[in-house]
């Protein structure tokens, strides 16, 4: 069994990507702490707990960071609703949030089990970043981490240079990127164009008739409406679950390489950009792996395996 720490600002496609690794077979979700990001982190915490209880399962759910290291905090809740899930009504979770702060929960574990745990990160990386920044050490005990993060093509989801989760905490992401950690970055440029959730997809999905399918597409009904409408993509995009997926299944990667990688951190037009030196102009260390391309048909093969009711 592979054990998962994830750490995420819980709206709707992170919720389809806390599923998912809760369904997965051969994975052990240790536990999850909570960012400040989409929603503010007590009402993250509150959708972790919901998806937790909806996949019968008893995994801690952590309070991190309530704002990012220097910034004020920017709600998306344009993109997912006002409760994240697309104002749905979710009944409230039955079970508490974990004792403990999700960095202080994070740092134990990780140096409970040296190289045994991957980490996931599915929003502003201030955890994380506070993680390394008390612990050190701990850079070098995370056997890996996949962060859904960054666009390395440089078209944006929030600006037109900056996706959502490095703009948050550029300073945070900053941390990340020059530590030990050893990263693989799965930018939003993944989840575009074929890799959305098309109508026969979300038909298909129906059609299973499972809980889970169903929740997957109902909590995200207000970003697929914004999906199409403001950034005129043909579908549903699912850039956590898409970073859940590989993590799952390295596999469908299937194009990426080690660059050095850095974070705008001043610029008035462009906070928050990932900066990839793809022809190494800059001759120095590759700090990240950068995720170019997936299988787009491989991904909606492992969101459906995990979605049915037979998982």
């Amino acid at each position: 069994m592979r054990r998962l720490w994830i750490d995420t600002d819980t709206a709707s496609d992170d919720a389809v990507a806390i599923m998912m690794a809760l369904r997965a077979p051969d994975v052990r979700v240790i536990g999850i702490s909570v960012v400040a990001g989409n929603v503010p982190v007590d009402t993250g915490a509150r959708n972790a707990r919901y998806v937790v209880e909806l996949c019968r399962s008893e995994v801690p759910v952590h309070l991190g960071a309530a704002r990012p290291l220097l910034r004020e905090p920017h709600f998306a809740y344009f993109f997912h609703g006002a409760d994240g899930m697309s104002d749905r009504g979710y009944p409230e979770p039955q079970r508490p949030v974990a004792d403990g702060h999700g960095v202080d929960a994070l740092i134990r574990a990780v140096r409970e089990a040296p190289r045994e745990i991957t980490l996931v990160t599915l929003g502003p990386l201030t955890n994380v970043a506070l993680a390394l920044k008390i612990a050190p050490d701990i850079a070098d005990k995370i056997a890996m981490c996949y962060v859904m993060g960054g666009a390395a093509t440089c078209v944006g989801n929030i600006t037109p240079a900056a996706e959502y989760n490095i703009w948050v905490d550029p300073e945070a992401a900053r941390i990340v990127l020059h530590s030990r950690l050893k990263l693989l970055l799965v930018g939003w440029e993944n989840c575009r164009g074929e890799a959305n959730l098309d109508d026969r997809d979300i038909e298909a999905l129906r059609a299973m008739k499972s809980v889970y399918a169903d929740f997957a597409i109902d909590c995200n009904a207000t970003a697929h409406r914004v999906n199409r409408d403001l950034m005129r993509e043909p579908g549903m995009a699912l850039p956590d679950p898409i970073a859940m997926a590989v993590a799952l299944d390295p596999a469908l990667c299937t194009k990426q390489s080690a660059h050095f990688v850095d974070v705008e951190t001043q610029g008035e037009l462009t906070r928050g950009m990932t900066v990839v030196d793809a022809i190494g102009v800059l001759r120095r260390p590759e700090n990240a792996e950068v995720c170019w391309q997936i299988d787009t048909k491989g991904w909606k093969r492992a969101l459906f395996a995990l979605l049915s009711d037979t998982a």
